[in-house]
């Protein structure tokens, strides 16, 4: 009944940002909303939980933590901006009659689904309260701010470069980026390795590997890194990139010849 209560909540936030996301005329919105539902589901489990021991409140402020830094970096890159290009495209190319119901499907309620099987580790501690605080939970946390430390410096590292109009067309290939295509991406699934490895409960929890497991596949063959990887396919400066840098996880270049 409480992963009901969760589940239903969660369904009712994503309606939310569907109208929302319509009312502006544009999706790339749940990107924005994506964090924010991770904090939601997060807080209706200690809510209806009541837990007493540390790793559920430990598990939900890094949640917090990861949630408002990802909102806000999206916030400040998507709203009152034009559509992003992903978006667009569905828009441009999918039948108008049916675009609203199939976006509302495909997109939004994926991310629903998504949101909570990826936050599971997070939900059954909160509500459960059986993860004692021991060395593995607390290498879990480690795991947990080494990804958090990846993902928010490369995102700078980021938005930096794009800020300098010199660098208008070009591709960031310096900090963390050296050493892969898509270190943010690998500092957030590390993040979700992290948490299960938090809340694994002394074992009780290790089934919920799947929770990590999707996310890392998800950024890896799905949504993520692919579509960058297709958008710039073809351009001489990337292959000579993609030739020598690792595609996910951070590792040393290859030497060139």
């Amino acid at each position: 009944m409480q992963h009901l209560t969760v589940l239903g909540a969660l369904l009712l936030f994503f309606v939310l940002a569907f109208l929302i996301a319509q009312s502006r005329r544009n999706n790339g919105l749940v990107d924005v909303a994506w964090g924010l539902g991770f904090i939601l589901s997060a807080g209706i489990s200690l809510a209806l939980g009541r837990p007493q021991g540390a790793v559920p409140w430990v598990a939900f402020g890094c949640v917090v933590l990861w949630g408002i830094r990802l909102t806000w970096h999206l916030a400040r890159r998507n709203w009152n901006r034009p559509e992003d290009y992903r978006y667009k495209n569905m828009r441009d190319t999918w039948n108008p009659r049916t675009f609203y119901l199939r976006m509302f499907v495909q997109i939004y309620l994926l991310q629903f689904a998504l949101n909570y099987l990826i936050n599971l580790p997070v939900i059954v501690a909160g509500l459960e309260d059986r993860a004692p605080w021991n060395p593995v939970a607390m290498l879990g946390l480690a795991v947990w701010i080494a990804g958090f430390f990846c993902e928010a410096l490369a995102d700078r590292q980021l938005r930096v470069f794009k800020a300098d109009a010199a660098n208008r067309g070009k591709l960031l290939t310096t900090g963390l980026w050296r050493f892969s295509r898509h270190p943010n991406y690998f500092g957030e699934a590390v993040q979700w390795w992290g948490l299960w490895i938090l809340t694994i409960g002394g074992g009780r929890n290790l089934w919920l590997f799947f929770s990590p497991l999707l996310i890392t596949l998800f950024l890896v063959f799905v949504s993520g890194v692919p579509m960058l990887e297709k958008k710039y396919a073809g351009r001489a400066d990337w292959e000579a990139y993609k030739s020598r840098t690792s595609k996910f996880i951070l590792w040393f270049p290859k030497k060139a010849g």
